[in-house]
C-alpha cells in the first residue's frame, strides 16, 4: 500500500456515514440506472433468434438482469477494500450494507438467474458458467490488470445477448455474432472510460489500470478506437438483419450520441468529473445501441416502445444518483486535471 493509500484509508475511516437505511443501500448497489442495459441486451438477443412467446422473452430479459445485479453485489464485496480507500461513502465501506449481506444477495441473484436459464434451455449452462466466472474474476483478478479487466466486462455484455438468444432457441444464431462482438467492444470502451473516472483511487489502491499505467489520454484514445470498432460491428450486423434499413438508421443516431461522449473527454480536458459525464453518455448510448439491434430484428416501433421508457428512466436515475455513488459528498467539483 502506498503512502497516499494509507492516507486515503485513514480519511475513509474518519469519513461520516452517508444517510439511508438498508433498503437504500441495496438500491444504490443495484445501480438501477444501468439495469435496463442487460434487459435490453437479453431482449435483443432473443429477437434476433426469432423469439416471440411471452414466457421465454420474459426469461431473456430477467435472467441477464439478475446476473447483472449479482455482478454489482459480488463486485462490491470483492472491491470493499479498494472502495474503503477511494469511495468510503458506498454501501459496504460506509457500514450500511454488510459484506455478508452483499455476498448472500450476489449468490441469490446467481441462483435465480441459473434457475431461469436452465428451465428454458439446459444448453445455456456453459455460457452461464462463463458469465459467473467472468463476474468473479473481474474483481479478483482482471480489474487490477489493465485492459484485461475492461475486456472482461465487455465479454459479459456479449454473453448477456447469448443468454437472451438461448432463452428462445436451442443455440444462438450466427446473425447474432456481429451484434455480440459490437457490445463486447462497446462495453470494453465504456468500462475503460470508467477507469479514467477512478484513476486516483485505483492508483492509491495499487490497481494497474490503463490510465494508471499509460495516462488518461492513452486510455481515452484506446476507448475511442474500441467504440468505433463496436459501431462497425453493429453496422455489419445490419447487413444480415431482417430490417437492415431500421438498424442502419438507428445506428446513425447512436453514433452521434456516442461521439458526444468522447468530445467531453477530448485531449486536454480529461478530469474525473468529465470522465463520469462521458460514461453517463455511453450508458445512455448503449441503450440506444441495443434498440438498434431490436429495430433490426423487430422494427423501429417495437424498438421505440421498449427503449424510450427505459432510456428516460435511466437518465432520471442517473441525474439523481450517479454522481453521489461515484464521488464523496465533499469531493468538490473534481475539475482539476489529474
Amino acid at each position: 500500500m502506498t503512502a497516499d493509500g494509507r492516507t486515503l484509508r485513514a480519511d475513509a475511516r474518519a469519513a461520516p456515514r452517508r444517510g439511508g437505511g438498508t433498503w437504500q443501500a441495496h438500491w444504490e448497489t443495484w445501480r438501477p440506472y444501468t439495469t435496463w442495459h442487460p434487459a435490453l441486451l437479453g431482449l435483443a438477443g432473443a429477437l434476433v433468434a426469432g423469439g416471440s412467446s411471452p414466457g421465454p422473452l420474459a426469461v431473456a430479459l430477467l435472467a441477464p438482469v439478475l446476473g447483472w445485479l449479482a455482478g454489482h453485489y459480488l463486485g462490491d464485496y470483492f472491491d470493499r477494500d479498494l472502495d474503503a480507500i477511494a469511495k468510503p461513502h458506498r454501501p459496504i465501506p460506509s457500514g450500511r450494507l454488510t459484506p455478508r449481506a452483499a455476498l448472500t444477495c450476489g449468490i441469490a441473484c446467481v441462483a435465480g438467474s441459473l434457475v431461469l436459464t436452465i428451465v428454458v434451455n439446459w444448453r445455456t449452462l456453459p455460457v452461464f458458467a462463463c458469465a459467473v466466472a467472468g463476474i468473479i474474476t473481474y474483481s479478483r483478478l482482471f480489474k487490477q490488470r489493465g485492459l484485461a479487466g475492461n475486456l472482461n466486462r465487455g465479454v459479459l455484455s456479449a454473453l448477456a445477448m447469448v443468454v437472451g438468444a438461448m432463452a428462445v432457441a436451442p443455440w444462438p444464431p450466427w446473425a447474432l455474432l456481429p451484434a455480440a462482438l459490437g457490445f463486447a467492444l462497446h462495453d470494453t470502451a465504456s468500462n475503460l472510460i470508467g477507469t479514467v473516472r477512478d484513476v486516483d483511487g485505483d492508483r492509491a489502491g495499487g490497481y494497474r489500470s490503463v490510465p494508471v499505467r499509460h495516462g488518461t489520454a492513452t486510455a481515452v484514445r484506446t476507448a475511442a478506437v474500441l467504440w468505433l470498432s463496436a459501431m462497425v460491428a453493429v453496422g455489419v450486423g445490419a447487413v444480415v438483419a431482417d430490417r437492415p434499413a431500421a438498424q442502419f438508421g438507428g445506428l446513425a443516431l447512436a453514433v452521434l450520441v456516442g461521439g458526444c461522449a468522447f468530445v467531453v473527454v477530448r485531449p486536454g480536458t480529461v478530469t474525473p468529473r468529465r470522465a463520469l459525464r462521458s460514461h453517463e453518455v455511453l450508458v445512455a448510448e448503449r441503450m440506444l445501441l441495443a434498440g438498434v439491434v431490436v429495430a433490426g430484428a423487430a422494427g423501429p416501433l417495437v424498438a421505440g416502445a421498449v427503449v424510450l421508457p427505459a432510456l428516460v428512466s435511466s437518465l432520471v436515475m442517473q441525474a439523481r444518483m450517479r454522481a453521489r455513488h461515484e464521488f464523496p459528498a465533499d469531493a468538490g467539483d473534481g475539475e482539476d486535471t489529474p
